[in-house]
């Protein structure tokens, strides 16, 4: 083979691989519409589905530019606000009533208003309180109506707010315990914690108090490394964070290596007396060491990537999703997460609703933060905290990938770049098959795959990926999936019998996890 021969083949593999990296780079970015529809499909593939669909960030603007000319209030943004100030904690769809939508779709009836529902946190009122408010029409508000008492049956009391990323800043680590608790134990915290302002992180627990009107909240410290929520130090303090003047916030109780004191001074005497016992944490480096996410070794070779010899056999178009014989809608919630509308199959309305509504764990041990916990992690945000997915490893290179946008704890709206995928997948087994060596002899076999749609919401310290799968056979599925690090304790005293050890004072703790999924079947009307 001469010189020109081989310099063209070079010249055509360099094509063919920059090609291919342009395919792969471009694959997503924009939704996909390249599917034959369904005879059955034909007649509900023209826009229906943007009625289910998320608030854009021009109507999450409209609505807040609403509020703030309209409620007769100063609105402070959420992401600096105080507790006595009022601001927008989070704006969302108003997902129209079920019989609206359905003389919508199914009647020709008139097209329902499109509305948001905003919730805001009032404490410069004489009666501090949670507020959900109902803004539309959209794209250009008009009306607001207070829906609050309807939906709970009464007002709903302040002190039930979730906590702001401003109040967890406002009391954590840098704010009230960095200021007015460590300082009150000098010696203990720079003897024994080697606390150099920037060198520990904390975990709260939940619920804020076991009884209706508490707000009181359990820091549970770490080494700040990575992976930090396997780091514990043993010190875990109690704070009283009721009132709405944070100069009256006040430590309840401080717990260390499994001893109650009543606060940061009582425990720094007893450790300047001698009279506690001191466990000292062996220092970890800044990657955690055991926590690390780095690979322990290098891959011994690339992992198997899936082809499309045709291309994708599924349609995106704004948040309507075609494949095979399913079509649906798809939207994110910013307190629930992933959910799906008119769920059809061959043309049929198989489920109005499926969404995911809540993740609750609940965790055993013998430190009193562990103890205490009981997370809803819907409370924070499932859809609010949905992450970037990473193309190759959260969701197949060739997936769909789809940007969402909320509003939450600010007065603009956010983008969530690739927080959603959608794929077909190759199941890696045959749907049916049969190979006859008795009378005849003949085979016969179907590739199985399925559709996939994908979020990855990381609340704290998990990761839950949240899927909906669509197979071949007509079935549905909805599946979640536990990742991330896990919730730990200080291991001392006998507390093997509340779950492992995962390291040399790190007890991972007992605990159970619980997903509700809202499933609202059509079948057959």
């Amino acid at each position: 083979m001469n010189l020109k021969t081989v310099l063209i083949l070079l010249g055509l593999a360099l094509a063919t691989i920059f090609a291919l990296v342009c395919v792969l780079l471009t694959r997503g970015t924009t939704p996909r519409s390249c599917q034959h529809l369904h005879p059955e499909q034909e007649d509900i593939e023209d826009g229906q589905s943007l009625v289910f669909a998320d608030l854009t960030p021009e109507e999450m603007s409209q609505v807040v530019r609403y509020l703030r000319g309209h409620l007769g209030v100063p609105l402070v943004e959420a992401s600096r606000a105080k507790p006595s100030d009022n601001c927008i904690a989070s704006v969302d769809l108003q997902v129209p009533a079920k019989a609206e939508v359905l003389r919508f779709l199914d009647s020709g009836g008139a097209r329902p208003a499109r509305e948001a529902l905003a919730v805001l946190y009032f404490g410069n009122q004489a009666e501090p309180n949670v507020t959900e408010y109902v803004v539309g029409p959209l794209p250009t508000p008009a009306y607001h109506r207070d829906v609050t008492v309807h939906k709970y049956g009464g007002k709903v009391p302040y002190h039930r707010r979730p906590m702001l990323g401003s109040e967890y800043k406002q009391l954590g680590i840098g704010g009230f315990l960095k200021s007015q608790v460590f300082p009150s134990a000098p010696a203990f915290m720079q003897q024994v914690m080697e606390y150099d302002g920037t060198n520990l992180a904390v975990v709260t627990a939940a619920p804020r108090g076991f009884q209706s009107g508490d707000r009181v909240t359990w820091f549970v410290l770490f080494q700040n490394v990575s992976g930090f929520f396997v780091h514990p130090v043993g010190l875990e303090v109690l704070v009283d964070h009721s009132s709405l003047d944070m100069s009256q916030w006040a430590v309840s109780r401080v717990f260390y290596n499994g001893q109650y004191y009543r606060d940061m001074v009582q425990l720094e005497s007893a450790y300047v007396q001698g009279r506690i016992s001191v466990e000292k944490v062996r220092k970890a480096p800044w990657d955690g060491d055991f926590s690390s996410m780095k690979p322990r070794a290098p891959a011994a070779a690339l992992f198997p990537v899936q082809y499309e010899p045709q291309g994708p056999r599924y349609s995106v178009r704004n948040n309507h999703v075609l494949f095979q014989a399913w079509s649906f809608a798809f939207g994110m919630s910013v307190s629930t997460g992933l959910r799906l509308f008119d769920i059809r199959h061959k043309g049929e309305r198989v489920a109005y609703e499926i969404s995911v509504q809540e993740a609750l764990s609940v965790y055993g041990s013998n430190c009193p933060g562990g103890m205490s916990t009981r997370y809803m992690d819907g409370s924070f945000g499932l859809g609010r905290y949905a992450s970037p997915l990473v193309r190759g490893v959260d969701c197949p290179y060739l997936a769909t990938y789809v940007d969402t946008h909320s509003l939450s704890e600010s007065l603009r709206p956010r983008k969530r770049k690739a927080s959603l995928c959608i794929f077909e997948q190759n199941l890696g087994s045959p749907l049916r098959r049969h190979y006859s060596n008795l009378q005849s002899f003949y085979y016969g076999g179907l590739v199985n795959s399925a559709l996939v749609l994908r979020s990855i919401a990381t609340v704290g310290n998990y990761d839950y990926v949240w899927d909906f799968i669509f197979y071949q056979n007509g079935a549905m599925e909805g599946k979640v999936q536990a990742t991330g690090y896990p919730s730990s304790s200080f291991l001392h005293g006998d507390g093997l019998r509340y779950g492992n050890r995962l390291w040399e004072h790190t007890l991972g703790t007992i605990h159970t996890h619980f997903v509700n999924y809202k499933v609202d079947l059509d079948v057959g009307g």
